[in-house]
């Protein structure tokens, strides 16, 4: 289980790492046509969405692997889970079905860490 859950991390790090650095270094109004839902956030609110999502990305993995503080691996897995709870929200809201998909699938895995890493695989 510990290998199968670093198998998770590392796919959700590149999947939030590569979310957030396109969030941080392109315009919005470049982004609205792949993520409609980009148009009521202002800029600034995307930009520190993209910096959340790096932030999670290696919290997910440095931590853990460099041994230094790895009780910050479960809290970034957790924290990414509530990140995705409020997105799943906005996708809702928005009435966004194929966004909801992919938010959901992208909570139960980081939720998955976020067990695992505070449990039974701790450290």
């Amino acid at each position: 289980m510990n290998v199968f859950l670093w198998i998770v991390q590392a796919l959700l790090a590149a999947s939030f790492a590569l979310s957030g650095l396109v969030k941080l270094t392109r315009p919005k109004d470049k982004l609205v046509g792949r993520y409609p839902w980009m148009e009521t956030f202002s800029q600034g609110a995307v930009r520190l969405i993209g910096v959340t999502e790096l932030l999670g990305a290696a919290g997910l993995i440095v931590p853990a692997a460099t041994g230094i503080a790895p009780v910050l691996t479960p809290i970034a897995a957790a924290g990414l889970a509530v990140m995705m709870i409020t997105a799943a929200a906005v996708h809702i809201r928005r009435k966004e079905p194929s966004g909801l998909l992919v938010t959901v699938v992208l909570f139960a895995l980081t939720a998955l860490v976020a067990w695992g890493r505070f449990g039974p695989y701790a450290g």
